[in-house]
């Protein structure tokens, strides 16, 4: 019998776990998410590895910030400091040049503060997505192009925005260095 490329504490393990969490079958899910139940199915056990969108879809159907996909399990964090060298970097499946970090040492409080670093020319999602929580956003290096609903506002170093909840946008790169941008969302839904 061919052994699966599953392990536990996954991102593809911990599909699985939410969806079990809110009693939810493959084929509802994946009817919630707009995907096929056989693409959720090879996912939960690691034989298919999801864009981008797809983690997004999931985590919206599931109604779970993305983050906790990609985020080992800790029962002990007593320290409240997140320093740059203990920040939780989370990967995304095709996520070149896209990187996450968490601000906040986990994501039990009600909100939910990171740092996105896009390299040049690339973006956060191939369409704009929304999500329930109200963000808050500052550019801290670099220059942020972002799509929000039909409009496209050019953003620099300093300039800060809040996105309303359920609007739907994406964070572009235009620029031949990197973006640094500072985000908070309440309640975390990312």
């Amino acid at each position: 019998m061919k052994k699966e490329p599953y392990e536990e504490n996954t991102f593809y393990s911990r599909i699985k776990k939410f969806r079990k969490a809110k009693k939810m079958t493959i084929k509802e899910l994946a009817e919630k998410a707009n995907i096929t139940s056989s693409m959720l199915s090879q996912i939960e056990r690691g034989l298919a590895n999801p864009s981008i969108n797809t983690m997004k879809l999931i985590a919206n159907a599931l109604d779970v910030p993305l983050f906790k996909f990609f985020m080992e399990e800790e029962d002990d964090i007593r320290s409240q400091v997140v320093t740059p060298e203990n920040r939780r970097r989370v990967y995304l499946p095709d996520s070149n040049g896209v990187i996450y970090e968490l601000l906040t040492p986990d994501l039990a409080g009600t909100i939910e503060f990171c740092q996105l670093t896009l390299e040049p020319y690339m973006s956060t999602s191939d369409t704009p997505m929304g999500h329930e929580g109200e963000e808050v956003a500052i550019v801290i290096s670099g220059t942020a192009e972002l799509i929000l609903d039909d409009s496209k506002i050019i953003m620099e170093a300093g300039d800060s925005i809040r996105i309303p909840p359920h609007t739907n946008h994406k964070w572009y790169n235009p620029s031949k260095k990197p973006l640094v941008l500072i985000f908070a969302i309440t309640p975390p839904s990312f």
